[in-house]
């Protein structure tokens, strides 16, 4: 459902998979990407539901993600939704009942969850290797107008609020990560709307501070703006600091008794493609096997709670307390 820049990712991906009829709902016309991968398009649900597909893909805007996902839920049609789940908490809970009726297998398309970095950091936090986590930094800043060269920035989705992007929303990830490693969070500030010359309908900035259920403050940096881009994320023990930077592909650990850095991961050449197709290969796996999926649809509820949370702490200059 929506073929965008994400959906066209996922729809050639799937297109490597043996036995796999890929159904594509867009408005778009049919061209010849879609052509060459065998696809069947439609212009509407209804039509995409009486073929009855065995999972479903939601890859439109974020403000209808729940609205489309429930007609599917209702259908009995597995899912995964793109981050973010929605642009709010409307019919979230709707949603929720009807997955747990149905029985069905969800998953949310928070594809640095498979990033091996990501992976290597959470396995670091298991073995308790740098201590009691007190403090966080994590940052992503990139330069919105080259994300896609193919379409004007000033008409993506994550150029406008009222189809749920700005920076907060599209750029979800590190609340994502962050809750996987940490778990729930307790408390929200943050300073966040519109500060560039970008000519865009939402917020470019927002300066987050989160408070977790088990105390470890992270301090996370989103924008729109920053050229060259920047993704890294330090974590502070009392035994020592872990360090991840995108741009060199590395994970280190410094150790505070033998005073010195220690790298746990380098990648090489490493193709930013693949944590996509274990994402899809993991939710195809636990479509046909039943089993719960990472991060299901009731885990990016949290994540969305989190994410209004920031936003809302902003608008009403005072922090936001969660349950």
């Amino acid at each position: 459902m929506g073929y965008g820049s994400i959906g066209r990712r996922h729809i050639d991906n799937l297109s490597s998979f043996p036995d796999i009829e890929i159904l594509v709902c867009t408005k778009r016309h049919y061209d010849s990407f879609l052509r060459k991968r065998r696809c069947k398009i439609f212009n509407s649900l209804g039509k995409s539901i009486k073929e009855k597909p065995d999972a479903a893909i939601i890859s439109n805007v974020p403000s209808l993600h729940v609205k489309t996902a429930i007609k599917l839920a209702n259908a009995g049609i597995h899912l995964f939704v793109e981050k973010p789940l929605s642009s709010s908490l409307l019919d979230v809970k709707t949603l929720l009942d009807v997955v747990k009726k149905r029985r069905l297998v969800t998953l949310m398309g928070c594809n640095f969850r498979f990033h091996p970095c990501i992976k290597k950091i959470k396995e670091i936090i298991s073995a308790n290797e740098i201590g009691r986590i007190i403090s966080v930094h994590a940052e992503n800043g990139s330069f919105l107008p080259s994300w896609h060269q193919y379409e004007q920035y000033e008409n993506s989705y994550a150029s406008r609020g009222d189809l749920g992007g700005g920076v907060v929303l599209t750029c979800i990830h590190e609340i994502d990560y962050l809750y996987w490693f940490f778990g729930g969070v307790k408390e929200v500030f943050s300073m966040t709307g519109k500060f560039s010359d970008l000519d865009i309908h939402a917020e470019d900035l927002s300066s987050v501070l989160l408070r977790f259920q088990n105390n470890i403050i992270a301090e996370v940096h989103l924008d729109y703006f920053q050229n060259p881009h920047v993704r890294s994320c330090k974590i502070i023990g009392t035994k020592g600091t872990i360090y991840w930077d995108l741009d060199i592909n590395a994970v280190k650990v410094y150790n505070t008794k033998k005073k010195k850095w220690i790298e746990k991961l380098k990648l090489k050449n490493y193709d930013y493609n693949m944590m996509y197709l274990e994402e899809i290969t993991h939710f195809l796996k636990c479509v046909t096997t039943k089993a719960k999926t990472i991060n299901s649809v009731e885990e990016g509820t949290k994540i969305l709670e989190i994410a209004l949370a920031v936003k809302k702490s902003s608008k009403i200059k005072k922090a936001v307390t969660l349950a």
